[in-house]
């Protein structure tokens, strides 16, 4: 099943800012990309899959984990985002990551590759979850671990609410379809480990990981970076007259200034690591 076509649309216009600002977005997330490799138990020489690797992370911060022995191999459906990920790979020398255009429920990898796979706040993404997950399945080596990441909820994540809640004041949000794929479709304790066990999974398990995204930003710089950072947001705000631009401005700086920190923004941040092991038999 083909992504929604809005859905690439929105990530192909954000992909130069994620280029731009990926030493930020790889700081903000690197526990994230840690709680992963723990619980896919990746470690020196081993080959591995990144599903949904965005502007190349954690792909490529597993590549220098795996060393010289080990390899990445990272898929991404965007090829914005594929492009600017080869770009940085050939800029830190990198040659034991490679980078694709693919969707998750058609990987071009024969059965059995790989020694573990991860995606990094991707999952919620996909078109059809359980077809991604059994050909995740397929990919990996039995017996070996598979761990995705997904946003818990939107209250609990002020990174995403506090500036949804201002640009919601002045525009009225549309309504979300059922199962729509947004950032909190997987934030219900169990939806995503329901899907694992449908799909073939071993004792998949769920994690609460909390920790802090945090920034060196002053907060007006910060609400600059993510207006770049969020196609919504850019979006939201064309339809905006310029006096009403202004308003947002004066509204989100508000309510981002508590989460300032002196030296830069730090917010409070959950997200659901799931995880589970491909059975020996199929």
């Amino acid at each position: 099943m083909q992504p929604d076509q809005e859905i690439v649309d929105r990530w192909s216009r954000s992909a130069p800012f994620w280029e731009k600002h990926r030493d930020i977005i790889r700081q903000m997330f690197a526990p994230i990309t840690d709680a992963l490799i723990e619980d896919a138990r990746i470690g020196s020489g081993e080959t591995v899959l990144d599903v949904g690797t965005g502007s190349g992370e954690p792909a490529l911060t597993l590549a220098t984990l795996v060393g010289p022995e080990g390899k990445i191999n990272a898929i991404d459906p965007i090829p914005g985002m594929v492009e600017a990920a080869r770009r940085e790979a050939d800029r830190q020398g990198l040659k034991n990551v490679q980078f694709d255009i693919a969707f998750a429920d058609h990987l071009p990898f024969p059965a059995d590759t790989f020694d573990a796979a991860v995606s990094r706040l991707g999952a919620m993404f996909f078109p059809s979850p359980i077809d991604g997950i059994r050909e995740i399945l397929r990919v990996l080596k039995p017996g070996r671990k598979l761990a995705l990441a997904v946003w818990s909820f939107a209250e609990r994540n002020p990174f995403h609410s506090v500036l949804s809640e201002v640009m919601d004041r002045h525009v009225q949000p549309p309504p979300l379809a059922p199962d729509a794929l947004e950032a909190f479709r997987f934030a219900l304790p169990g939806k995503l480990v329901e899907i694992f066990a449908q799909a073939g999974v071993v004792a998949p398990s769920e994690r609460l990981l909390e920790f802090k995204i945090q920034t060196d930003h002053p907060v007006e710089a910060y609400w600059l970076f993510r207006r770049e950072m969020s196609e919504k947001i850019r979006e939201k705000l064309k339809e905006l007259p310029a006096q009403q631009q202004a308003a947002v401005d004066r509204d989100a700086l508000k309510a981002l200034a508590p989460y300032f920190t002196g030296s830069g923004m730090s917010f409070p941040g959950e997200v659901l690591i799931v995880s589970g092991t491909k059975p020996h038999s199929r």
